[in-house]
């Protein structure tokens, strides 16, 4: 679980970590865009987004091991969604009992789509401090200060909730292990004893989160914090030549999408005429 990088930043100098966060935010809502664009059962779209996460993962310096132990969190659901698809779907050819060939396609469409959401999601906040994130939502969201919504505290909200992952990942090691030392098993049995197993788990958890909740109100009321009200900002946010370049970026990656799309619909229309 220590291992989990999803909500963790990695520092480095690189064109990634220079761009703006607003900039950042809206190329990977864009790449998400991108990855639902992507037909049904047409993966070549897939291998454009996959080459989209590994060309940002080089230019931000970034291992591609950090980037992919992301999926870790995420493995369980994962695993639960294929096996709905391979199980409960009895479209197409029977394959096997009672999987058949769409159910397979089906479930490796999903495992693809959650995972290339999840790497470019874990991308983002690797290369974007919380800070950062903070006020680039801020950024984002200032127009709807016009209708009195909180948005420098639901940047910061939000902000704080992705910090906070990998320290309650952490957090949650730490207690298996003490309980594991105290004769606490988690390992034998079938999946719902496990389940039952980790419940005592969940109580010193919630004491942990309150507590560290607790600490982080002191610390910020005794630096005077007092929310968006004549608050000033040390670094200003400016849109240089490399957000540009990652906007045309994720464009392309997004016509590319719309074009295999396109083609794809068009290349089985011929077929059905030419069948017909």
């Amino acid at each position: 679980m220590r291992d989990v990088s999803f909500g963790s930043y990695f520092p480095a100098k690189s064109f990634v970590h220079s761009m703006d966060a607003r900039a950042k935010i809206l190329i990977a809502i864009a790449y998400m865009v991108a990855v639902f664009l992507v037909s049904a059962f047409h993966f070549l779209g897939f291998a454009a987004c996959l080459l989209f996460v590994i060309i940002s993962t080089i230019t931000a310096k970034v291992p591609f091991g950090l980037v992919l132990k992301s999926v870790k969190t995420i493995i369980f659901f994962v695993v639960f969604s294929a096996v709905l698809q391979l199980f409960f779907n009895r479209k197409g050819t029977v394959l096997f009992w009672i999987i058949t060939d769409v159910g397979l396609l089906n479930a490796g469409f999903i495992i693809a789509r959650i995972v290339l959401i999840v790497l470019g999601a874990s991308l983002l906040t690797l290369t974007t401090s919380p800070v950062e994130l903070a006020d680039g939502i801020e950024g984002l969201l200032l127009p709807l200060k016009w209708i009195k919504f909180p948005v420098h505290e639901f940047a910061l909200i939000m902000s704080i909730a992705l910090r906070f992952i990998p320290t309650l990942i952490g957090e949650t090691d730490r207690i298996i292990k003490a309980q594991k030392a105290r004769g606490a098993d988690f390992e034998s049995g079938n999946i719902f004893k496990r389940a039952k197993a980790l419940i005592p788990v969940l109580i010193p958890l919630l004491i942990s989160s309150f507590r560290r909740a607790d600490e982080l109100a002191d610390a910020m009321d005794s630096r005077c914090y007092a929310g968006s009200k004549n608050r000033t900002k040390y670094k200003k946010m400016r849109l240089t030549y490399r957000d540009l370049l990652g906007v045309l970026f994720v464009a392309g990656l997004i016509v590319g999408i719309v074009f295999l799309n396109k083609f794809y619909l068009l290349s089985g229309l011929s077929v059905i005429a030419g069948a017909l």
